[in-house]
């Protein structure tokens, strides 16, 4: 039976911390989506009788892991999708980069195209003038670096398509095992150490202010280096 990493549930909302490789919705590779298995879930949890409600508010590229919100009603749905329409939800990401930033922090903005051939962004050359070019931007800034890799918190101020793998890559520090963005060398499982670390919004009925913190992966390396914060 399928045992999701829960970070928060009530009777409106749940949110649990994805695995890398799981997908968040059905694709053209027919694996079971995490709102099917949550559905299961919650079925069994609940002992419920009938069909599980569960909306899927947002999504995490497939190699990419931590927090993911669904919502476990209809009006939590509506009211989580208009918080994220209007830019009233906070996304932070954490991720292992393979050099460490020219500066300590920093603000990116970028026009960026999409490749949908190959599922890739790219910078655009000529800026906003290039078609289907749009608008990228985000701030990180570095939390601690070890011998080999650097550990950058980012906060998303756009939701592009592989926007902090792409601006990152183009700022010259991949993240560890994106292989599509230029990293050296895969990670086991094909995974990308890229994790949806903190989501920060107003509960859509409580009103309830919400801090959710998903949990570092459980390798040496992520471990090292967020002990490395504090020091």
């Amino acid at each position: 039976m399928y045992k999701p990493t829960v970070v928060y549930e009530d009777n409106h909302l749940l949110c649990v911390s994805k695995r890398p490789g799981e997908i968040v919705q059905g694709d053209k590779t027919g694996d079971e989506p995490m709102s099917e298995a949550l559905k299961g879930w919650l079925k069994e949890k609940y002992n419920k009788p009938g069909n599980v409600y569960l909306g899927v508010i947002h999504r995490l590229d497939r190699p990419v892991g931590g927090l993911v919100l669904f919502a476990k009603t209809s009006k939590a749905l509506s009211r989580m999708n208009e918080l994220f329409r209007t830019g009233d939800v906070s996304k932070r990401y954490w991720a292992v980069v393979t050099a460490c930033p020219p500066k300590h922090s920093d603000t990116l903005e970028q026009y960026l195209v999409r490749n949908e051939s190959q599922n890739k962004s790219y910078v655009a050359r000529q800026g906003a003038a290039t078609p289907g070019a749009k608008l990228a931007r985000l701030s990180y800034r570095l939390l601690a670096s070890g011998e080999h890799y650097h550990l950058l918190e980012i906060e998303l101020h756009t939701g592009r398509h592989h926007q902090i793998r792409c601006q990152l890559a183009a700022l010259g520090c991949p993240i560890k095992g994106d292989l599509k963005y230029g990293a050296p060398r895969s990670n086991p499982g094909g995974s990308i150490s890229l994790l949806s670390r903190q989501i920060s919004f107003t509960h859509p009925v409580s009103k309830e202010a919400l801090t959710l913190t998903a949990p570092v992966p459980d390798e040496r390396l992520w471990h090292d280096l967020e002990a490395a914060i504090a020091q």
